[in-house]
C-alpha cells in the first residue's frame, strides 16, 4: 500500500524535510531501491550514497538536517533503524478487503470468526475455536478444538495448534510451528522396563506481540502451563518443552532447546544452539552466547552480564579458561 511520507512520519514520530506528499509503497537497501522505496541510514558517512540513490525517500538521523540539498525528501528521526521498522509495519497494514473464508477451508459451525478474519485454503478450524478480529489462519493450518487466537494475529501455512492453546493479540507463527503439543514426560516401570506416558493435559498460553519461528516447536504444560511472555521473540526450529515459562520481550535465537520447567526472565537473550536443563532458571537480563549450556537445575544471574561456555560462566571467566587451556597445549 502506498502511502505520503507526511503519513509515515506521523506513523513512526519522524519529521519531513521536503516534499511529504510524495508517496512511496515499499522498501529497500540503498543499493537495490527504486522511486517507490524508503531506505535509511544510521551513519552519516553513508548519507550521501543514500541521496544518490534511486530511493523515493531516506529515513535517517539529526545529522542529515538540512543536507539533502533538495535531492530527495527526508524523515529525520532520533533512531532510523526503528523509524525504518515501523514504517515496514506501516505500510503492510491490510484494508480487509480480501476477508473471508476460502472455499476449499473447513470451519466448524461452532467456531466463532471475529470481522475481517481471513481463512486462508485448506485451513482446518475446530469446534468451539475463536479467531479475533483482522486475523489471517493460512493455508494448510489446523487449529483445535477451543483454541484462542487473538486480534491482528498472522498464522501461516501449515502451523498446527493443538487444543488448550490461547494466543493473545497480534501474534505472528511462522510456516510448520506445532504448539500446544505433548510434553515428553514418562515414569519408568522398573519392574518392566517400560515408559508409561505421564498426563500432559495443561495449557500453553502465548501473551501478545509474541513472534515464533518457522517450525518451532512449543509443548503444552504437563499438568499446569507453558507461558510465554508479551513481547518474546523466538528464532526458527527452537524447541520449548512443557511447563517451561518465558517471561517478557525474551530473544531465543534458533536452535535451542529448552528443556521441561525452565524458567526464563524478563529481557533474557539466548544465542544459537544453546541447550538448558530442566528445572534452570536464567533471571533477567542475562545475555548466554551460541552454543552455551546450563546444567539441570543452575541459576544464572546478573542483568547485563554474558554468560558463554558449558557449564555457561561469565564469558570473561570463560576466555581466560580458553586461554590457559591453549598455553597448556603448546607446553
Amino acid at each position: 500500500m502506498k502511502r505520503s511520507l507526511q503519513q509515515i512520519a506521523e506513523a513512526v514520530e519522524a519529521r519531513v524535510e521536503g516534499d511529504g506528499s510524495v508517496e512511496v509503497g515499499g522498501l529497500a537497501s540503498i543499493g537495490s531501491a527504486s522511486r517507490q522505496d524508503l531506505v535509511f541510514v544510521e551513519d552519516e558517512k553513508y548519507l550521501a550514497r543514500a541521496l544518490e540513490c534511486g530511493a523515493g525517500a531516506v529515513i535517517t538521523g539529526e545529522f542529515a538536517a538540512g543536507k539533502s540539498g533538495a535531492r530527495k525528501p527526508l524523515l529525520i528521526c532520533r533512531h532510523p533503524k526503528l523509524a525504518f521498522a515501523r514504517a515496514a509495519k506501516f505500510l503492510r497494514e491490510r484494508e480487509g478487503l480480501d476477508a473471508g473464508v476460502r472455499e476449499r477451508a473447513v470451519v466448524h459451525a461452532s467456531a466463532r470468526l471475529g470481522e475481517g478474519v481471513v481463512v486462508e485454503e485448506r485451513a482446518v478450524i475446530a469446534k468451539d475455536a475463536e479467531i479475533g478480529e483482522g486475523t489471517r489462519i493460512g493455508a494448510g493450518c489446523s487449529i483445535g478444538r477451543g483454541v484462542k487466537i487473538g486480534r491482528e494475529c498472522e498464522i501461516y501455512p501449515q502451523v498446527t495448534i493443538y487444543p488448550g492453546s490461547t494466543l493473545g493479540d497480534r501474534v505472528i507463527v511462522h510456516a510448520g510451528a506445532v504448539l500446544g503439543s505433548d510434553g515428553f514426560g514418562y515414569v519408568r516401570d522398573a519392574k518392566s522396563g517400560r515408559y508409561e506416558k505421564f498426563p500432559q493435559v495443561g495449557r500453553l498460553e502465548i501473551e501478545d506481540d509474541v513472534e515464533i519461528g518457522a517450525n518451532t516447536t512449543i509443548d503444552r504444560g504437563a499438568l499446569d502451563e507453558t507461558r510465554i511472555g508479551r513481547g518474546t521473540k523466538i528464532d526458527n526450529l527452537v524447541h520449548i518443552g512443557h511447563n517451561c515459562r518465558l517471561g517478557e520481550n525474551v530473544v531465543i535465537a534458533a536452535q535451542t532447546g529448552l528443556s521441561g520447567s525452565i524458567v526464563i526472565e524478563n529481557d533474557v537473550v539466548l544465542g544459537g544452539q544453546v541447550g538448558i536443563g530442566e528445572h534452570a532458571r536464567i533471571e533477567e537480563g542475562v545475555m548466554l552466547g551460541g552454543q552455551g549450556g546450563v546444567l539441570p537445575n543452575k541459576v544464572l544471574r546478573g542483568k547485563g552480564v554474558a554468560f558463554w561456555g558449558t557449564p555457561a560462566q561469565p564469558v570473561r571467566q570463560y576466555l581466560k579458561q580458553l586461554a590457559a587451556l591453549a598455553r597448556l597445549s603448546k607446553k
